[in-house]
C-alpha cells in the first residue's frame, strides 16, 4: 500500500466517467463530496497487499490515525489513487481493502468518507502548508515506511561510471572519493555530490544579478513568482536559441513542426491521468464550470493528435517537434533565477518508432543531434543515465558507442527493475559556477505509454500494434540561458573575460567614432556588417573614447571597432577584440566583416532588437 497523506482546509470531488470496466457500484450521494479541515489519504492497494489483505487494511488505517492525531484532524477522506505505484493490485481486491479501512478509522471515532473506485474524478485539494501537511509511507502487512518522498520498493540502485573506451568504474555514494575514475572527471565528480549525495551549495547563482546587470532578463513583480519579463536583448538571446533548435531538428532529423494548446480539460481522462502524475505540480482553474490545467509538459496535446493518426509501419520513425510553453507549479522557495522556473519554453521532439530496435536507432541520432546543441553552446556539462540493470547489460557497447559521441564519461544508475514508462533515459547536466546542477538535454526511451494512450500503427500483418516512443528535449530556453551566464562566470573566475558566444551575443559589434565628425564614416562601416548579417550598433554619445569603451566592455560586446581621422583616411578600423583581450588591431573594413562574419559562422542571425544608434535607447534597468 502507498500513501500519500495531505492535511487540508478543503477537499471536494465529482465522479466524471467510468475509469474501468466494472467500477464500484455507488449511489447518487456519493457522486460527489466535499470535506473542510480534513486529513485526505490517497490511497494506492499494490499486487502484494492482496497476500493478507486484513494486515494492510489494519496497518493503512493505523498509520492514517497516527497522521490524523498529530495535525489534529477528526475528519478523513479516503480516496483510492492508482498513480503512487505501478504495481497495482488486481481490481477484484481494492474495494474490500478499502471498505476495512473505513471502517477500521469510524470505529476509532472518526468522521470518514470514502470516493468510490473505477472512477475518474474531478478534485480540487487546498493543502494547509505547515510542516506536517504533506506525508508520504509505505504500508506493509508487518511495518509502516515514513518518508519524504515514497520509496521504490525492490533492491536499491547500484551506480557506476563508464568512460568512452568502455572502461567501468565502481561507485558508491557513500565514498565517492574512492572511485578513481572522478579523480580524472572533476566536473562529473560535482555533478555526483551535489545531485546524488546531496552536498547543494547554498550560495545564489551569479546568472540572477548577470541578467538584469546586461538588461537581458528580470523579475515581473507583478506575475507569479517563476515567470520574468525579456527586455530586448534578452528576446533576442531566447529567440535565437528557439530558432537555433527548431532549424537543427528541421534540417538534421526531419522533423514535423505543429503547435497545440496550452490549456486542456480535466474531465477528459487521459488529461487527468497524466495530470495525476504531476499533483500538486500544475496550475489548474475553473472556468465556465469547467476545470482547466496549463499543460506542464508538451505530451498532452501532441499525444492526443497522436491518438488520431493514421500510420503505417512504413512510415515509422514519424518525427514531432513543438516549441511548446510549459507551466509547472514549482515551490516558491525552488524556483531560483533561471535555473527552475514556472513559466519556461521547451523544444520537445518525439519519435514514434516500430519496434524498440529502431527506437534505440532513434536515440542515438538524437543523441547525436543534443551533443551537437549543447557543443555550440561552449558550457561544461556532463552525462548521467538512469537504466534498467538487464536492459543495460544486454546493450553495453551500445552506452559506449554513446559515449564516444559525446566524448565524455557518464554516471549510471543501474536500476534493479523497471520503474517507470521508460527503459533508458538520459539527461546532459549543468554545472554552475558556485557547483550547483540542472537538467538541460534529456531523451527517454518509453516503451509503455503507447498503448497506454492509444497511440497505435498498422502493422505489416494489418493488425494494428503499439509505438515505441523517444521522448526528448534539449532542454528548457531559459535553463540554457542560466547555463550560457553561468559558464561566463566560471570564465570571469579563471581571470579571463565573461561573454556569451559571439552568435548569441545581442549586439556582435559597437562602432565608436572618436567624435561626431565621423558618424558617417562609422555608418558606412556598420553598413557593411549588416550586408554580412551581423548585429552592430554605432555609439553615437557625446562621451570619451574611454567611458565608451568601457561601456561596451560592461555589456560583454565581442568586437568594438573604433574610427577617427586616421581610419576614415585608410579606410580602416581599430578592432578590440573581447575574447582574445586584443586591442587596437588595424584592419580594413573587409577583413573586421570577414573576421565577425566568420565567428557567427553557420548559426541564425536575427536583426538588431534596439535602435541602432545608443542616443536613442532608454535603459530598461
Amino acid at each position: 500500500m502507498r500513501l500519500l497523506l495531505i492535511h487540508a482546509d478543503s477537499f471536494q470531488y465529482e465522479v466524471r466517467q467510468k475509469a474501468i470496466k466494472n467500477p464500484e457500484k455507488i449511489s447518487s450521494e456519493r457522486l460527489k463530496d466535499s470535506m473542510d479541515d480534513v486529513l485526505v489519504a490517497f490511497c494506492t492497494v499494490e499486487k502484494g497487499d492482496e497476500e493478507n489483505p486484513h494486515g494492510i487494511a489494519l496497518n493503512t488505517a493505523e498509520s492514517i490515525a497516527s497522521a490524523a492525531k498529530k495535525v489534529h484532524a477528526e475528519k478523513i477522506m479516503v480516496y483510492p489513487y492508482a498513480h503512487l505505484s505501478s504495481e497495482l493490485a488486481s481490481q477484484d481486491s481494492v474495494v474490500p481493502i478499502l471498505e476495512e479501512i473505513e471502517a477500521v478509522l469510524k470505529k476509532d471515532g472518526y468522521e470518514v468518507h470514502r470516493s468510490p473506485f473505477g472512477w475518474y474524478k474531478a478534485f480540487s485539494i487546498k493543502c494547509k502548508g505547515h510542516p506536517l501537511s504533506e506525508l508520504s509511507r509505505s504500508i506493509t502487512a508487518g511495518e509502516v515506511i515514513e518518508a519524504g518522498e515514497m520509496p521504490e520498493k525492490g533492491k536499491p540502485s547500484k551506480f557506476i561510471v563508464l568512460d568512452p573506451s568502455g572502461e567501468k568504474y565502481n561507485l558508491d555514494l557513500k565514498n565517492v572519493e574512492g572511485c578513481a575514475a572522478l579523480k580524472k572527471y572533476p566536473l562529473l565528480k560535482q555533478f555526483i555530490l551535489t545531485e546524488e549525495v546531496g552536498r547543494v551549495p547554498h550560495e545564489a547563482p551569479p546568472h540572477i544579478k548577470i541578467m538584469r546587470k546586461l538588461e537581458l532578463i528580470d523579475y515581473e513583480p507583478a506575475s507569479d513568482v517563476g515567470h520574468f519579463r525579456f527586455y530586448p536583448k534578452g528576446t533576442l538571446l531566447k529567440e535565437s536559441l528557439e530558432k537555433f533548435a527548431t532549424d537543427l531538428a528541421i534540417k538534421q532529423l526531419n522533423v514535423m513542426k505543429i503547435e497545440t494548446p496550452i490549456l486542456y480539460r480535466l474531465d477528459q481522462p487521459d488529461i487527468a491521468g497524466q495530470a495525476a502524475r504531476f499533483m500538486e505540480k500544475d496550475y489548474r482553474f475553473r472556468s465556465e464550470n469547467k476545470d482547466l490545467i496549463l499543460r506542464f509538459a508538451g505530451d498532452f496535446g501532441l499525444f492526443r493528435m497522436m491518438k488520431d493518426v493514421s500510420m503505417s509501419y512504413k512510415q515509422l520513425p514519424i518525427r514531432i517537434y513543438e516549441l511548446s510553453p510549459s507551466f509547472r507549479l514549482e515551490k516558491k522557495g525552488e524556483c531560483v533565477g533561471l535555473k527552475r522556473l514556472r513559466h519556461f519554453t521547451m523544444p520537445d521532439i518525439h519519435c514514434f518508432c516500430k519496434d524498440l530496435k529502431q527506437g534505440m536507432d532513434e536515440y542515438e541520432a538524437l543523441f547525436k543531434y543534443y551533443t551537437e546543441f549543447a557543443n555550440s553552446m561552449e558550457i561544461d556539462y556532463v552525462v548521467a543515465f538512469r537504466v534498467v540493470k538487464d536492459f543495460f547489460n544486454k546493450n553495453e557497447d551500445w552506452f559506449v558507442r554513446l559515449l564516444k559521441i559525446v566524448d565524455k564519461p557518464a554516471m549510471i544508475e543501474l536500476l534493479p527493475e523497471m520503474k517507470h514508462y521508460w527503459v533508458v533515459k538520459h539527461e546532459y547536466q549543468a554545472i554552475d559556477s558556485v557547483g550547483g546542477n540542472a537538467q538541460l538535454s534529456t531523451v527517454q526511451l518509453d516503451i509503455e505509454d503507447s498503448e497506454r494512450y492509444s497511440i497505435l500503427y498498422t502493422a505489416e500483418d494489418g493488425k494494428k500494434a503499439g509505438c515505441t516512443i523517444v521522448h526528448s528535449s534539449v532542454g528548457s530556453i531559459e535553463r540554457w540561458i542560466y547555463a550560457i551566464l553561468e559558464n561566463a562566470e566560471k570564465s570571469r573566475k579563471k581571470g579571463n573575460p565573461p561573454m556569451l558566444p559571439a552568435w548569441l551575443s545581442p549586439i556582435q559589434a559597437r562602432i565608436v567614432p572618436v567624435s561626431l565628425e565621423y558618424l558617417d564614416y562609422a555608418d558606412k562601416v556598420a553598413e557593411k556588417l549588416e550586408e554580412c548579417g551581423v548585429r552592430v550598433d554605432i555609439d553615437d554619445r557625446e562621451q570619451t573614447v574611454g567611458n565608451k569603451i568601457r561601456g561596451a566592455e560592461i555589456e560583454w560586446i565581442p568586437y568594438v571597432a573604433v574610427v577617427g581621422e586616421k581610419e576614415k583616411a585608410k579606410e580602416t578600423v581599430a578592432v578590440r577584440i573581447r575574447k582574445t583581450g586584443q586591442a587596437q588591431k588595424m584592419m580594413s573594413i573587409n577583413d573586421f566583416a570577414k573576421l565577425v562574419d566568420g565567428e557567427i559562422g553557420d548559426k541564425p542571425r536575427l536583426p538588431l532588437y534596439l535602435p541602432k544608434k545608443l542616443s536613442m535607447r532608454p535603459k530598461f534597468v
